[in-house]
């Protein structure tokens, strides 16, 4: 019996090391760790990438900011020397990406939450702070918002800040924001847009008797040029806000910390985006990040372990931890201590049941 075992698992290896080295054999093996996915994890994963390679005898890994969704799809599309190690994001993995990895066999996959990040509508510091409700967020930027009549939506007719609140200045609404692949993207829709959606009675009624248009009327951003893609590229929404001084841009709190000379963020329901207000929860417009690494790649592809301890080791992202310092909102110690217990163990998340 011991004899099938150890023939079984030998043949499993063989596959997994046929699969990273290719056909040409082992000298065809990368080696390097490849890393892809959001651009709000790329500057943590990014030094402690460098940080990494200036402390171990393996190659610093290739990082590349491809977005949360397109990072996944890469990551999810197989095993091997063209697949990614380990898929950066800014939000939890979709149970149809889950779907997608094991269909492929990306079977193993170790989840690694990181820490918090907020989310920010920031403007210029030259132009006038503007403090905002989740509501006010969601009637300046809804595909659809309420109309007159009882339980009507309509095309939203909103073009000016004042429109929404004569309080607000009487400039044009342009917000400067990332595409449908970003993972920040789906998490300011979420806790930003249907924040403010929810509080209107009869919209929030939906959500338990037709939670498919509830979410489509919460959750579709307006199509008119209130809202300009401006790509995964964080620095292009920067240039932009600092040469329309109107604009205002969507992002991370984490770039926002490193360019508060430049922008600054709008309070929201009251409460600054700040690193303490984050982590201490008051800030609603907050969510946390992670990254997702292949089990089956480890030990192949070297290094892979090591980086794997660097990224969540207590130096990394500990309360005083590097990361903490480029703007990572670090967890509490006790969770901290289990999600580095986990992969150390190297313990795979659950794909089914997400």
């Amino acid at each position: 019996m011991a004899n099938k075992i150890t023939v079984r698992a030998s043949i499993t290896c063989g596959l997994i090391l046929a699969a990273l080295c290719g056909t040409a054999g082992a000298q065809s093996a990368r080696d390097h760790i490849y890393v892809v996915g959001s651009s709000t994890v790329y500057p943590f994963s990014t030094v402690a990438a460098e940080r990494f390679g200036r402390g171990s005898e393996f190659k610093t890994p290739k990082v590349e900011s491809t977005g949360t969704g397109g990072g996944l799809k890469m990551f999810c599309d197989g095993i091997g020397v063209d697949f990614p190690d380990i898929a950066n994001t800014s939000r939890a993995i979709k149970s149809s990406e889950a779907a997608s990895c094991a269909a492929n066999g990306v079977d193993e996959v170790i989840e690694v939450k990181i820490g918090y990040d907020g989310i920010v509508l920031a403007n210029s510091l030259r132009a006038p702070a503007i403090a905002l409700s989740r509501l006010e967020i969601f009637l300046a930027l809804a595909k659809q918002v309420p109309g007159k009549g009882a339980n009507e939506l309509v095309d939203n007719p909103y073009r000016l800040w004042s429109d929404i609140n004569p309080n607000f200045p009487a400039t044009r609404i342009e917000v400067l924001g990332p595409p449908p692949t970003s993972g920040t993207r789906d998490a300011f829709v979420e806790l930003a847009m249907e924040g403010g959606c929810s509080g209107i009675g009869w919209i929030k009624e939906l959500k338990s008797t037709d939670e498919t248009r509830y979410k489509a009327v919460c959750h579709s951003i307006r199509e008119d040029g209130a809202y300009v893609e401006a790509g995964e590229n964080d620095n292009l929404i920067l240039q932009k806000l600092e040469a329309n001084l109107s604009a205002m841009g969507i992002f991370g709190f984490s770039f926002l910390d490193q360019n508060a000379e430049k922008v600054r963020g709008s309070a929201v329901d009251g409460v600054e985006p700040s690193f303490d207000n984050i982590a201490d929860g008051s800030y609603s417009v907050a969510r946390p990040l992670y990254f997702y690494a292949k089990k089956a790649h480890v030990d192949v592809i070297p290094g892979l372990r090591g980086f794997l301890r660097e990224f969540t080791s207590e130096r990394a992202w500990g309360d005083d931890g590097y990361l903490s310092e480029r703007g990572l909102i670090p967890m509490p110690a006790e969770e901290r201590a289990q999600i580095a217990a986990n992969v150390l163990e190297l313990v795979p998340m659950d794909l089914a049941g997400n």
